[in-house]
């Protein structure tokens, strides 16, 4: 089967190699992979920005048909349209993975960074962290769900209630995903961008965004005063999910005394910030990393109640053969989110 791996240690070293179609081992199944999601995760580990091992199958935002059981797999059938949680193993024995959080063990070792991903014909994976794609959902759309339960679980983090002003910096596939889940919980969404995103503040404003903002088409304070008077006062919610300094610098001056700060946005690097300013508005900061189980399910229900869709936030699916112009224009930001696998394009 074709498999894109990265096969050694440094920047790049990304290639498209044919590789044994894996056999289920006990309690596994294996898929065909129907689409499988471009992450930002996987831009920083072509960029060694990001902890990996080598070599190893990129893709963790899988959606496939089950093909193959693995011995004592007795719970899901041949033929089974499903999407799978990312993690292929964890200890199961820590406090964190006892107490529903395995996104936070030690032990944790998930598909596209350290065991073999979704980014090829076919992926074996545990049939505990299958979920069942629900009739009317699409396969595009059902490979947004890891995203969108990264989303989730950020999002229960900062407790949006309804009618509060949330602010959200960068209208990339994650901020107009949590465009949607902030608008589900009844929030109020103010969109920030950069010229670049032009076509991205469009798609938010298409998916309900009450105001957007080009941040460089004035100067900063007049910025700062527009969200400011909007919100009157500040918002009580901030959402930094572009993963550039200078944004989670705006966002700091932009969010009330005693507001939330959620950071979706990885940076791949130190930056600066004036924390001070966690002190002096007595901000609540919150971080989340991937998901865990119960965010899935939430983001399932969004998708199949039409509260999430894919429709402005995908914009196609590219073949493997084709990964490295997928690649491409995600790092041009030349598209939203881009997949690889049975393919439009």
């Amino acid at each position: 089967m074709k498999a894109l791996r990265k096969v050694t240690s440094g920047k790049g070293t990304l290639q498209l190699e044919e590789m044994a179609k894996p056999t289920p081992q006990h309690g596994n199944v294996l898929l065909k992979v129907k689409a499988a999601g471009i992450c930002g995760t996987d831009i920083h580990i072509m960029q060694d920005e990001f902890p990996h091992q080598v070599p190893v199958t990129l893709g963790h935002e899988v959606a496939g048909e089950i093909v193959k059981l693995g011995p004592g797999v007795h719970s899901w059938s041949v033929g089974d349209k499903v999407i799978t949680e990312s993690y292929f193993s964890v200890c199961g024995q820590c406090e964190y993975c006892r107490g529903g959080r395995p996104n936070l063990c030690t032990d944790r070792r998930s598909i596209g960074s350290a065991v073999d991903g979704g980014m090829a014909e076919f992926v074996e994976v545990p049939a505990v962290n299958l979920h069942k794609i629900p009739d009317h959902v699409s396969w595009t759309a059902a490979a947004l769900t890891e995203p969108l339960a990264c989303t989730v679980h950020a999002l229960n983090q900062v407790r949006i209630q309804p009618g509060e002003w949330v602010v959200i910096s960068g209208p990339g596939p994650m901020g107009l995903l949590a465009l949607q889940v902030a608008r589900a919980a009844g929030g109020k969404v103010i969109m920030l961008g950069i010229t670049q995103d032009a076509e991205r503040l469009k798609a938010a404003q298409k998916l309900g965004a009450s105001s957007v903002i080009n941040v460089e088409a004035t100067d900063y304070e007049a910025v700062v005063s527009q969200i400011v008077e909007m919100t009157e006062g500040g918002a009580p919610v901030v959402l930094e999910c572009s993963g550039a300094g200078p944004s989670a610098s705006l966002l700091f001056d932009v969010v009330r005394k005693r507001g939330r700060y959620g950071q979706i946005g990885l940076y791949g690097k130190s930056i600066p910030v004036n924390m001070d300013m966690v002190c002096y508005k007595e901000l609540v900061v919150t971080g989340t990393n991937a998901s865990i189980p119960s965010a899935w399910t939430r983001a399932l229900t969004l998708l199949e109640d039409g509260a999430v869709t894919d429709e402005a936030v995908v914009s196609g699916v590219w073949s493997l053969e084709n990964w490295e112009d997928a690649f491409k224009t995600v790092i041009a930001k030349g598209a939203l989110k881009v997949m690889l696998g049975e393919t439009s394009k």
